[in-house]
């Protein structure tokens, strides 16, 4: 079955399946369902932009992977999306940004934007000089991270925090379940104890679990997430290759490498709205 989002139908094609000019969708992809906390700010900065989003939701999470398979997972679902016409990428995921964004860059001739642990904003905005950042072990062992704390690391003392189980707990769609509150309290909890005054979101998953860290963490906690300022940075690429941002409202596209009726299940709570999603398959 076509995916579409809603009543919305897909941009009209051209050639083999492509669309032409303001039409042509951005593609953004992840691990999983956290993603699309990305691709909510990403529709709010471009409402005409048409999306295409893949669910690599058969191999969540990536963070326990190596990053030989991470890299290869990428460029295979990159490849699915310049076959789409996409005109530019959005790597929604920490972990394959580290792993991945240097060869796709190499790779395809489009921007691509990646995301990274909001490490320097914490930094510049805690009060105690103590800040934390939960993520995935992938994304905190990586070079990528290693040289993010190096360069703002003087500013204040970074804490880490690998959260294993929690992308787990969300793909499955339980946001704030006895299991999910006890493993996030694990890992917020000793950052707390520590002074950590603010905490970055190192992992797209986890703003979903926003209501449930304010909880834990209290009010007087700052939380991080990088969604917002990937989207910018998204905008003004596109408006620095001179690529018409379109007008009226764009469509999205789902797609996922697991079972699509998983995905179809969560998007009315995760996405805001019901659309069918179609199976993502590569040769790789």
């Amino acid at each position: 079955m076509e995916p579409h989002s809603g009543e919305r139908a897909p941009p009209p094609s051209s050639g083999r399946g492509r669309v032409e000019g303001p039409a042509r969708p951005i593609g953004v992809f992840d691990s999983g369902v956290g993603g699309l906390t990305v691709l909510r700010h990403v529709r709010a900065v471009l409402p005409a932009a048409n999306l295409l989003y893949v669910a690599d939701s058969a191999h969540a999470p990536y963070g326990d992977k190596s990053a030989a398979f991470i890299e290869a997972r990428a460029l295979a679902i990159a490849e699915f999306l310049v076959e789409r016409g996409a005109r530019a990428l959005v790597v929604a995921c920490n972990t394959a940004t580290a792993a991945a964004i240097t060869v796709l860059r190499s790779r395809f001739e489009l921007p691509i934007v990646g995301m990274e642990p909001a490490v320097k904003p914490a930094a510049e905005a805690t009060r105690s000089g103590v800040i934390g950042v939960l993520a995935t072990s992938g994304t905190l062992e990586s070079g990528k991270f290693a040289e993010l704390v190096q360069r703002h690391g003087s500013q204040a003392r970074v804490l880490v925090q690998p959260c294993p189980g929690l992308v787990e707990r969300i793909e499955a769609g339980d946001l704030d379940g006895p299991q999910t509150r006890s493993l996030l309290a694990a890992c917020v909890e000793p950052l707390l104890a520590a002074g950590a005054d603010t905490l970055v979101l190192g992992c797209t998953h986890y703003p979903f679990l926003m209501p449930l860290l304010r909880q834990l963490a209290g009010p007087r906690v700052a939380i991080i997430e990088p969604g917002a300022a990937v989207a910018r940075q998204l905008a003004r690429r596109l408006a620095e290759t001179g690529d018409a941002l379109g007008e009226g409202e764009g469509s999205e596209r789902f797609y996922s490498s697991a079972e699509p009726a998983r995905l179809e299940a969560l998007l009315p709570r995760l996405w805001g709205r019901a659309a069918a999603v179609a199976p993502f398959v590569s040769g790789r």
